[in-house]
């Protein structure tokens, strides 16, 4: 029977996925857990029918542990995606459900939906190699295959990491000598057995670490757009500090945060961590001077607006004729005109000259 291989998963973070591509792959993802889920049953029961079932327990209890995380994944996707009636926003947040990290505990909390997936089928090939292959029914030769195969994956899995390769060469020289071993007609059954175990592990290990190498490439990239973005920023807003300070009395004082001071954005997570929180800061720290700067501007701008505003209902209801309602429109148009202007005493001259402005009483008993 061919087995149902981990569905390609469509898409990439923070992007709103296709409907087509979504229902196809959410329909293959239903499709492999059932059948994963019937194949995981069936190793448990061969498992403990072993001669030392205890020897599979970890690796069945993670298999079992990483199926649950994206059995729960899955529903939590269900309803969102509604029977494809998800729209562009519902569509992005599925994005992050299938990229983002898993909520599990037992280390699918490092890894994505996709990545768990993909970690679960390389847990359910290794038990079912070392349980088809036992010592009393393997066939030796197929069991050196199927370490050599895993090896291979590992090596693609560590890339250009230094430390991973070197961890996958020794693992391939004790295989080596293993082989080498049998050949010459020795019982290779016990290394064989712990070999296959730790190269399990070091498969599990270097796709969890290829996980979290890619999530720290993500937020070292998104670090750097925000820096670029807050350094982008700085130009206009020293300029409206600039103008503030020429046509406001009494500006704030504020000053301008120096984004290139935080210095370049580093490699490490600890570091990056850290140096995302204190971008963080500095972003708070420009919107602080922007709102503050903006708003004596915006105010006398307003000011400007609305005292134009009275002295067309000043010449709408005849107000205008007063000589005190005249002085107070010049007397308010000075303040607001003024360079720099005191926003506040340019406030109190329209709120004074909007009074001035106000529509006389009827007297009672007039004909209207």
């Amino acid at each position: 029977m061919t087995r149902t291989p981990a569905p390609e998963a469509p898409g990439r973070l923070g992007e709103a996925i296709p409907a087509a591509d979504l229902l196809a792959y959410l329909a293959a993802l239903e499709t492999w857990l059932d059948e994963r889920r019937t194949e995981l049953d069936r190793l448990d029961a061969a498992a403990q029918s072993a001669a030392t079932p205890d020897a599979y327990t970890s690796d069945l209890v993670l298999a079992l542990t990483l199926w649950q995380a994206i059995r729960s994944r899955a529903d939590e996707i269900r309803p969102v995606w509604d029977s494809g009636r998800a729209d562009a926003v519902a569509r992005e947040r599925i994005s992050q459900l299938v990229w983002g990290r898993l909520d599990s505990g037992s280390g699918a909390a490092l890894v994505s939906l996709v990545e768990a997936v993909k970690l679960c089928d390389a847990l359910v090939v290794q038990l079912r190699t070392r349980l088809s292959f036992d010592p009393h029914t393997a066939d030796q030769v197929a069991r050196l295959r199927g370490v050599r195969a895993e090896l291979v994956r590992c090596e693609d899995l560590a890339g250009s990491d230094a430390d991973a390769r070197g961890r996958v060469e020794t693992l391939r020289g004790r295989l080596d000598h293993l082989v080498a071993q049998a050949a010459r007609g020795a019982d290779v059954s016990g290394p064989l057995a712990e070999l296959e175990t730790e190269v399990a592990r070091a498969e599990r290990d270097l796709i969890v670490a290829s996980a979290q190498r890619r999530e720290l490439r993500r937020d070292r990239a998104r670090t750097q757009e925000q820096r670029a973005a807050l350094e982008a920023r700085e130009p206009a807003l020293r300029e409206l500090v600039a103008r503030c300070r020429r046509e406001i009395a009494h500006p704030p004082r504020l000053a301008v945060p120096d984004v290139s001071r935080l210095g370049p954005v580093p490699d490490s997570r600890f570091e990056l961590d850290a140096y995302a929180a204190r971008l963080a800061t500095v972003a708070r720290a420009v919107e602080t001077v922007e709102d503050a700067y903006t708003k004596p501007l915006r105010e006398r701008a307003e000011l400007r607006y609305s005292l134009d505003r009275l002295a067309e209902r000043a010449e709408a209801n005849g107000r205008s004729a007063s000589p005190t309602v005249r002085a107070g429109l010049v007397e308010a148009r000075e303040a607001v005109e003024a360079t720099p202007c005191d926003v506040t005493l340019a406030r109190f001259l329209v709120e004074q000259y909007q009074f001035l402005t106000r529509d006389l009483p009827t007297p009672e008993g007039a004909s209207s």
